[in-house]
């Protein structure tokens, strides 16, 4: 079978040569989420691979209803963990997206508005904490609950998916440089990220202290920017490695040892770096760590603080099957003195977050944390700990709507409280 396609574009080369891959096993099946509910093998991994592969041999079209499919995908990469032939289904998702986009079959105002949103929102930073200010405003008067009584249910369920905008004070630029902490170990560059500053002020400053703590010097390039990865699941891959272009110059100028990442999709995209910018990417995405990872490859330096709580651990999808880190977290949970890490049966399962899934689908999305809930449900514990944003809020929603008692945290927020 030719690698090349004669005649096909570069993009149709690319997952055509993606698609190869596949032996059509199934072993894929039981780890999809949208399969797993709908049964359908045409929203399975082999079932999307199958007719991508005949819409790059221009053997079937790519009508509406494949488009569908390919963004009906969580892009959970939970297939590429089962798949004994190496798939690389992220990157093919995206490169399916990318067409879809190219030859403009998803048309409507749902998509203006997202890609309004990705390109002229999320990575202009300016724009974006004026938009978060408003909407803090609009949270201290109440307002915003009051309508969302009278909203869609869609709406509703998108408006409690928003956290309560963190103060001022949390949403404040971190220093450029922060000073190791006892014996010095080496220095690493960090990637605030978008929504993190905004939203998740707190676990940035924790991660910072943490790294600290632990001896290495923490440096915050100003010229750093949005990471890409919402806007390469999109499908909009020249705008992602244009992004990705300038984190590798910020990092490159700060002369750091490694970059550290507190987001599983941030990390995600930047490890996938070489697949948007071959040359300069990969040698880039070779230096990228998550930050539960990195503490691990080091050694922590033990916490004395005690937290008395029962934690699940939940695994963002984009760490345990886009980066293969999946013990490093629980090894550093379990190092705190006090805390009695418990399991439930679907942790290794999609949350349903998976970037703007759960604002675009958010049918699919629901009855995919569904599952996941009644898994925590069954432990109860007192936190839930997950290290990606979009996991969060995800997870603190759903809890919330069932009345669970139990939070989500980061799991270096309780690194930090034990240190503290």
């Amino acid at each position: 079978m030719p690698e090349r396609l004669p005649g096909a574009s570069d993009r149709m080369n690319a997952l055509y040569a993606h698609s190869l891959d596949c032996v059509h096993c199934g072993l894929c099946l039981s780890t999809c989420p949208t399969y797993r509910l709908t049964g359908r093998e045409t929203s399975s991994p082999r079932g999307r691979i199958y007719m991508l592969r005949g819409v790059a041999e221009g053997k079937l079209p790519l009508t509406p209803a494949i488009a569908a499919e390919t963004h009906l995908c969580l892009a959970c990469r939970a297939c590429e963990t089962a798949c004994p032939s190496g798939v690389r289904f992220g990157s093919l998702i995206e490169i399916a997206r990318a067409e879809v986009e190219s030859q403009g079959v998803r048309r409507g105002f749902g998509r203006w508005l997202e890609r309004l949103a990705l390109r002229q929102v999320l990575p202009r930073r300016a724009r974006l904490h004026a938009a978060v200010s408003l909407l803090a405003a609009i949270q201290r008067t109440g307002v915003d609950r009051r309508i969302a009584r009278v909203l869609p249910s869609a709406l509703r369920r998108a408006h409690a998916l928003l956290p309560r905008v963190p103060p001022a004070s949390e949403r404040a630029p971190l220093p450029a440089l922060v000073a190791a902490e006892g014996e010095r170990r080496g220095r690493v560059g960090f990637l605030v990220g978008c929504v993190m500053p905004e939203l998740f002020g707190d676990v940035n400053a924790a991660t910072v202290r943490v790294l600290a703590r632990n001896g290495f010097d923490v440096v915050i390039p100003r010229d750093q920017g949005c990471c890409g990865a919402l806007h390469a699941h999109s499908g909009d891959i020249d705008f992602a490695a244009a992004l990705a272009r300038t984190n590798i110059a910020a990092f490159a100028a700060a002369d750091v040892d490694v970059v550290v990442v507190n987001s599983a999709g941030c990390g995600a995209a930047m490890r996938d770096a070489g697949e948007w910018l071959p040359k300069e990417g990969a040698a880039f995405a070779a230096g990228v760590r998550d930050v539960s990872e990195f503490l691990d490859e080091v050694g922590l330096r033990a916490p004395s603080g005690r937290i008395e709580a029962t934690v699940c651990y939940d695994d963002p999808c984009h760490l345990a099957h886009g980066q293969k880190v999946v013990a490093a977290p629980r090894r550093l949970l379990q190092q705190i003195p006090g805390l009695s890490l418990a399991t439930h049966a679907d942790a290794a399962a999609c949350c349903g977050a998976a970037g703007i899934y759960n604002l675009t689908h958010p049918e699919m999305s629901a009855a995919v944390l569904d599952r996941k809930l009644d898994s925590l449900e069954a432990v109860d514990p007192d936190l839930v700990a997950s290290g990606n944003p979009g996991c969060l809020m995800q997870l603190q929603a759903g809890m919330t709507a069932r009345g669970m008692r139990g939070r989500a945290v980061h799991p270096v927020v309780l690194l930090d409280r034990a240190y503290r």
